[in-house]
């Protein structure tokens, strides 16, 4: 039988299991699993139900035996910066809350107001974005309301870290993900003690930093009794941004990278970090990536403000949502429209109604507010691409380079819309895909690690050679 790979890739709405394997060089995915992703409120925090996450990881699994494939490794990525505690019998402590809960809302301004750490000072040493929910700040958030939960911890686990424990009773963190802590040295790339001691974290909890690439071992004994396969568990880049970066199909060295999702993630890979002041004030990011390459972007909101209309439309219709290309329609019709809205502002993170706050947000910045469902899309999409144009331009100030692409992986290259609102707001070639570059980055690792391919650009090589890239010109 064919050598195949499982790449277990987990958004913020929904997760996916994909078969990777390599016929002739040539790269063939397979979607076996697919299940949904949601927030519920839980004892007055938004959280992740993450048994539920588990079990439908596991349920996976046995699919992929269920359908006759045998994958001789496999590997998880997620979204970035939540966690899991775990105690000393290896039990969760706690709720898993969700980045976009609000008790982290104040966390950065009550340090500096203390004068335990400034915002220049810690991104000096790490290299990390301001976001009000980075992880650094939701240990902070944990230890002044449960205070217990963290003195009781002796495990630190980012999502897919206790995902893959639970498959193999391994206890690892690994680089990339780690990186988006705020609590990893740029320059050294392992947990900052310093910081942590500042900070008045317990240094302990967090584990020795594995690098994508890692084997942790095989399945437990329960984990194979309950899938009927036991594989070899590889980490990948378990930041889903990482896999995303590393699946790049990049003509050149003067390509933007565009991850386009339910978030936009704007940049370029680098050797070395930039944490200068200029840098910090333009709030880019230095995220660990594959083979200590530092993934130096900026956060947009991206389409999580186009999922949350369609939602929230769906909720007013009875719960049928529109299409995305029926939205995509009623944008088009209403291309006249030139309201725009700052994207990166934290009122978007989790509104009650998106479509009230993209409303209120143009009248308070000075334009007529939407008024039917197409001008509300148009706004988003006027404010994406000319978010995306702002971003290049100081990231051309930044690395002192002139980018003359973009490459746009993940399932926002299949919006044509977007894509050629970007090329028009940049005056840049578009390059739209793969699609699956999540799983692809998280495929191409586990590849890697196994002998497919002799190298990152090898691998590169032949995601380009394998899938359709849609090239977008500018009009």
């Amino acid at each position: 039988m064919q050598t195949c790979y499982l790449a277990v890739d987990i958004g913020a709405s929904s997760g996916r299991h994909i078969l990777g394997t390599v016929r002739d060089g040539r790269i063939e995915l397979k979607e076996i699993y697919r299940f949904e992703n949601a927030l519920t409120r839980k004892n007055g925090h938004l959280c992740w139900d993450l048994e539920g996450l588990f079990g439908h990881v596991v349920a996976g699994i046995k699919a992929c035996k269920d359908a006759g494939y045998t994958p001789v490794t496999m590997g998880i990525d997620t979204w970035a910066v939540d966690f899991v505690l775990l105690d000393g019998a290896g039990r969760v402590l706690g709720d898993t809350v969700a980045y976009r809960d609000e008790r982290t809302a104040h966390t950065r301004a009550a340090l500096e107001a203390a004068g335990t750490l400034s915002f220049a000072e810690h991104y000096a040493r790490t290299g990390i974005q301001y976001q009000p929910f980075n992880t650094v700040y939701q240990l902070l958030a944990l230890k002044a309301e449960h205070p217990a939960e963290l003195a009781a911890a002796k495990t630190f686990l980012m999502i897919p870290d206790y995902l893959h424990y639970r498959l193999t009773g391994v206890a690892a963190n690994e680089y990339t993900n780690a990186t988006t802590t705020a609590l990893v040295g740029a320059e050294s790339k392992t947990w900052d003690d310093a910081l942590i001691a500042k900070l008045g974290l317990p240094r302990g909890i967090f584990q020795p930093i594995c690098m994508p690439g890692t084997a942790l071992g095989g399945f437990t004994p329960e984990i194979q009794a309950a899938t009927g396969l036991n594989c070899q568990v590889v980490l990948p880049a378990t930041h889903d941004t990482g896999s995303a970066f590393l699946a790049v199909p990049a003509r050149d060295e003067n390509a933007v990278y565009l991850s386009s999702g339910t978030w936009s993630l704007l940049g370029v890979e680098n050797r070395a970090p930039i944490t200068g002041a200029a840098s910090c004030a333009a709030n880019f990011t230095n995220e660990g990536g594959y083979e200590y390459r530092y993934r130096y972007l900026k956060n947009i909101m991206g389409l999580w403000m186009i999922q949350s209309i369609r939602r929230e439309l769906g909720e007013q219709n009875g719960g049928e949502r529109p299409s995305f290309p029926t939205l995509i329609a009623a944008a088009k019709e209403a291309a006249g429209y030139m309201g725009r809205v700052n994207p990166d502002d934290p009122r978007f993170l989790a509104p009650t109604s998106m479509i009230a706050e993209v409303k209120a947000a143009c009248a308070a910045d000075g334009y007529r507010p939407p008024a039917t469902t197409g001008e509300v899309m148009q706004c988003v999409y006027n404010s994406l691409s000319l978010d995306y144009r702002a971003a290049i331009a100081t990231l051309q100030g930044l690395t002192g380079k002139t980018y003359t692409s973009i490459n746009v992986v993940g399932g926002g290259s299949q919006d044509d819309y977007l894509n050629q609102q970007t090329a028009n707001a940049t005056g840049l070639p578009v390059f739209a895909g793969p699609t699956e570059g999540t799983a692809l980055g998280n495929l191409i690792v586990q590849c890697i690690a196994n002998g497919e391919y002799q190298s990152l650009q090898a691998a590169r090589d032949a995601i380009k050679n394998s899938f359709t890239i849609k090239e977008v010109t500018p009009q």
